[in-house]
């Protein structure tokens, strides 16, 4: 299996042009055995993540809590301090204006957390994926979206807003492939820069969809050339000015 990921992995990095390994991220039931606990004190469940296209490791769902937020959207239940701190948050954001109300009830969540997450680069785990999540370029999610997009079995590809570690939860609900536009929060934690999108596939659909997306890559790249020999020979043709 891992070899097998660890292929997958070099084929999305080739295809999309990734500057950081896919991250491979694991619902488990008990702790595994031969992978290093982390020590925790993350401001943030996204910078696990993060960390996962470094190393791998695995995090005691506890571990999880300092982040209230993503604390909720794992499934963990809102109950004493994690609660309050969760109302808190949640209450300067509606009165800020950065949330709307009643918005925080739709935010995708898992309806149990699992009791322990794994993380680390695809193919460094010695299990399969629950998810996978690629820091993508615009350019990159286009053509994740093409390829999922493709095919008999075609479905559209959700567009997903705050918070980006929500992608989860939709994946493990049974969506196939999602694509998250990111939050603030989420880029000063992962030091994701606001110019990359998070590309979220669920980990039993990885091998099919590396497929489909090996042929619109190439199909791109003829549609690539057709067009730039088609702009070259129109003399209305627009092009940036330079400095």
């Amino acid at each position: 299996m891992t070899k097998e990921l660890q292929t997958i992995a070099d084929e999305l990095a080739r295809y999309l042009e990734l500057d950081t390994p896919p991250v491979q991220i694991s619902y488990l039931d008990a702790p595994p055995e031969g992978v290093p606990t982390h020590p925790g004190g993350v401001p943030s469940v996204c910078t696990f993540f993060a960390y996962g296209t470094q190393r791998a490791f695995v995090a005691p769902i506890a571990l999880h809590e300092d982040c209230e937020i993503g604390a909720f959207v794992l499934g963990i239940p809102p109950k004493g301090d994690l609660g309050s701190r969760l109302m808190g948050t949640v209450g300067s954001m509606q009165k800020e204006g950065y949330l709307n109300p009643g918005e925080e009830a739709r935010v995708p969540h898992n309806a149990e957390a699992p009791h322990f997450v794994a993380y680390g680069p695809l193919g460094s785990l010695p299990f399969p994926p629950t998810g996978v999540l690629l820091f993508a370029p615009p350019t990159a999610a286009m053509l994740v979206a093409e390829a999922a997009e493709s095919g008999s079995d075609a479905k559209q590809v959700p567009m997903l807003s705050r918070p980006m570690c929500s992608i989860m939860p939709v994946l493990n609900a049974g969506t196939p492939v999602a694509i998250s536009l990111g939050c603030t929060g989420s880029r000063i934690y992962t030091d994701l820069g606001f110019d990359k999108m998070v590309v979220g596939i669920r980990g039993d659909q990885l091998e099919g969809f590396v497929e489909k997306l090996g042929r619109i890559v190439q199909a791109n790249r003829w549609v690539a050339e057709e067009d730039a020999a088609r702009k070259a020979k129109a003399p209305g043709s627009f092009h940036a000015p330079t400095d």
